[in-house]
C-alpha cells in the first residue's frame, strides 16, 4: 500500500519553537540558534497503527494577533500543530487567536488540531500552567502535548497525534480513546 500523504501546518507565536520541533522531529538534532523563518517545508516518512505515512510539515513564519491568516494555509492542509511556549503569555494568546481564524477560514466547527506547550524544560520560567492549555484543548477538541524540542521531549508524539487526529476527522479511525471487543 503506498504511503498516504498528509500536510500539516506548524504555527504559532514567533521564537515558541516551531522550527526547533520539525527539525527535531526530521532531522534528530536540537538547533539553538535564533533564526526567524519565512516558511520551511519538512518531509518524513512514519508508521502509524501499520500505515505508512509521508508526512509534509508546513514550518510557518511566526504569527501574532494581528496577523492576516496566510490563504496558502487554509488550502490543502490536513491538520494543525499550534505551539505556544509556557514562558509565555502572549504566545498562548496567539494561539487561540490563530485557532479561531482557522475555524472562520475552514468555515468548519472543528479542524484536527494538536495543541503543544512547548519549551517544558523551562518549567521555572513557566508561566503557563499545564491545565490552562489542557482546558483550552478540551475546549477544543484538540489533542493537547506538552513538550521540550531541546530534550527531544515527546517531539515525535505530537506528529503522530496529527496524524491520529486527521485520520479521525476523515472517518478512517473510531473516535473517543475507548477500547472496543469485537
Amino acid at each position: 500500500m503506498p504511503p498516504k500523504t498528509r500536510k500539516v501546518a506548524v504555527m504559532g507565536y514567533r521564537s515558541v519553537g516551531k522550527s526547533s520541533l520539525c527539525i527535531q522531529f526530521v532531522d534528530g538534532q536540537f538547533v539553538d540558534s535564533y533564526d526567524p523563518t519565512i516558511e520551511n517545508t519538512f518531509t518524513k516518512k512514519l508508521k502509524v497503527r501499520g500505515q505508512e505515512y509521508g508526512l509534509e510539515l508546513v514550518d510557518t513564519a511566526g504569527q501574532d494577533e494581528y496577523s492576516i491568516f496566510p490563504a496558502q494555509y487554509s488550502m490543502n492542509i490536513h491538520g494543525y500543530v499550534l505551539v505556544y511556549s509556557i514562558t509565555s503569555e502572549k504566545s498562548f494568546e496567539v494561539a487561540q487567536v490563530i485557532y479561531d481564524k482557522i475555524l472562520d477560514v475552514m468555515g468548519k466547527v472543528t479542524v484536527p488540531v494538536v495543541l503543544v506547550g512547548n519549551k517544558n524544560d523551562l518549567h521555572l520560567e513557566r508561566v503557563v500552567s499545564t491545565d490552562q492549555g489542557r482546558r483550552v484543548a478540551d475546549n477544543w477538541k484538540a489533542v493537547f502535548l506538552e513538550t521540550s524540542a531541546k530534550e527531544h521531549e515527546a517531539v515525535s508524539d505530537i506528529f503522530t497525534r496529527a496524524i491520529l487526529e486527521i485520520e479521525k476527522a476523515d472517518g478512517n479511525l473510531p473516535s473517543g480513546n475507548g477500547c472496543s471487543i469485537s
